[in-house]
This record gives C-alpha cells, sequence and structure tokens, in this order.
C-alpha cells in the first residue's frame, strides 16, 4: 500500500507542556450502576496509546465521554490542557474520531463526503491528498456502497482526519476485518503516530495493541487494572511464574493466511451489478 502521510505535526520535548489527554478521576453513572469508576490516565503527544478490556469494560463510554457525546458524572478529561467541560469547542477542534459505527450520506461520493464534513469545521480539506493518504485515490467518485470493508475503514480514518486534528481516536477499528485488511489499517495507524499525532486506541485484539501501541491501559469493570508499555506488562506477569499452556509457535495460520493471499483481496473492487435492458422484439 501506498501511504502518503499528512505534514507532520511538531512535538513537543518541553515536560512542562500538558500532555495529549488527561483522563483524571472519571465517572460515568447511570442510577445506581457505576459504567467508569473514577479512572485516571494520561497520554502522552506523540504516542499510540491503547485502551483494552472485555466488552462491558468501560471503553467505549470513556471515549464518548472524551470526545463530548456523552456527558460525564464527575472527574474531568482535558485536550492538550483543555478542559472538555469548560471549554467543549476548542476541546472537540482538536480531536478526530473514528467510531465503530460511522453514519456516512450513501448518496454522496467519498471526495463529496470529506468537502461536507471539512465546512462543519469551517475548512476546505484536501480532499485528494486525504484519499491519497488511506490508499483510495482513485475511488474519490465512488460510493460507500462500492467499498469493501477495509476500504470503508480507511475511508473512515481519512474522515477523522479533515480538520487536521492532532489527537485522534480509534475505537476498535479494525473489528470485523480479515487479517490483510487490518495489517493494512495497521500500517495507517503506525504512520499517524510517526508523522507526529497522538493516537488513543480502543481494541479487544491483543495482537493489535503489542504490536501497535507504545503503553495501554488494561481496563475491567470500570475501572483502570494496570497501565504500562506491553513488553513491560508481559515481564511482570511473567515474573509471576506465569507460563502459557500452549507452547509459542514460529508462525500461526494467520502468518500463513497473509503469505498466501497478501494481495490484498479486500481492496478488490466489487463487480457491478449487472443492469436489467428491454428485451427486443426478437428477445427471449
Amino acid at each position: 500500500m501506498t501511504m502518503h502521510a499528512p505534514a507532520r505535526l511538531p512535538a513537543s520535548q518541553d515536560p512542562s507542556t500538558p500532555p495529549a489527554l488527561a483522563v483524571r478521576q472519571l465517572k460515568k453513572t447511570y442510577g445506581s450502576y457505576e459504567a467508569v469508576r473514577g479512572i485516571d490516565f494520561e497520554v502522552r503527544e506523540g504516542e499510540i496509546f491503547g485502551l483494552l478490556g472485555p466488552n462491558g469494560a468501560g471503553k467505549t463510554t470513556t471515549i464518548e465521554i472524551i470526545t463530548g457525546l456523552r456527558s460525564l458524572t464527575s472527574g474531568s478529561v482535558e485536550v492538550f490542557g483543555v478542559d472538555i467541560a469548560r471549554d467543549a469547542a476548542n476541546a472537540r477542534a482538536r480531536i478526530g474520531i473514528q467510531l465503530q459505527e460511522s453514519d456516512f450520506f450513501e448518496h454522496l461520493t467519498l471526495a463529496e463526503q470529506l468537502s461536507y464534513l471539512g465546512a462543519c469545521y469551517g475548512m476546505r480539506p484536501d480532499t485528494s491528498a486525504l484519499l491519497g493518504y488511506v490508499d483510495l485515490a482513485d475511488r474519490a467518485k465512488w460510493r460507500l456502497k462500492q467499498l469493501s470493508g477495509g476500504q470503508r475503514q480507511r475511508f473512515a480514518l481519512a474522515a477523522a482526519l479533515v480538520n487536521a486534528p492532532p489527537l485522534v481516536l480509534l475505537d476498535e477499528p479494525s473489528t470485523g476485518l480479515d487479517p490483510t485488511a487490518r495489517r493494512q489499517l495497521w500500517g495507517l495507524i503506525r504512520a499517524l503516530r510517526d508523522n507526529g499525532r497522538t493516537v488513543l486506541l480502543s481494541t479487544h485484539y491483543m495482537e493489535e495493541a503489542e504490536v501497535l501501541c507504545d503503553r495501554v491501559a488494561i481496563m475491567d469493570r470500570g475501572q483502570v487494572s494496570a497501565i504500562d508499555t506491553p513488553a513491560n506488562l508481559i515481564r511482570d506477569l511473567v515474573a509471576t511464574g506465569f507460563k502459557r499452556p500452549v507452547e509459542v509457535r514460529d508462525a500461526t495460520l494467520e502468518d500463513v493466511f497473509i503469505h498466501l493471499t497478501g494481495h490484498g483481496f479486500e481492496d478488490e473492487a466489487e463487480p457491478a451489478a449487472p443492469t436489467a435492458g428491454r428485451r427486443g422484439k426478437g428477445g427471449r
């Protein structure tokens, strides 16, 4: 895949600069039910930070609070030092969002979709550059229904970048993708980080987190159980005497799949449906 990354953003080396994202004592309750129970974590500028946990752990609720889609019960969230409760518009302008389910207009082309989203921010995005970044430049006049699953997810990522955000939130972006499309998406996520953006990645794929994330926070039942690099968390577990029940193999079935189908069948254009025409007098 050819990736033309957006212009690199300056990464601050000043320790006094606020983190890209600061979540402090965040709580969300629904009556007596505590969905998020006083969590704390910081995402450093220029890193890929993973938010991990089983279904119901509170990951999506946390992301929806950060993006302003859901109100918090108590605590605080700051985006590059801007409090989302006190200055929501300024905080949101610094965030790009790719949710699990993104709604787009089916009747618009991909380029038109991006132009419309940019207008919502008062901007005129370079649609060609955005589509080129996610390897969809030749699909500019296509509509969503013509895209494969992997292409849809890459387009959703392009849509999350229309406002040139320094912080990008990805909520389980590779769910439902085949191994080839998933690894293509991983390359795009790495490119975001390598070009100076900060990424908060919510995922339930542990391999994805281990491959991509600089640090991870593991959530369970609305609380953060651990925060560290994947390597350190694995080392600490091994130090307890933990042994895997199955011997580690040199390759997996997924590796075989990638090796044999590396051409990326997700990117193949779907054949157009045949158009029914009228039969002539001599037709059968």
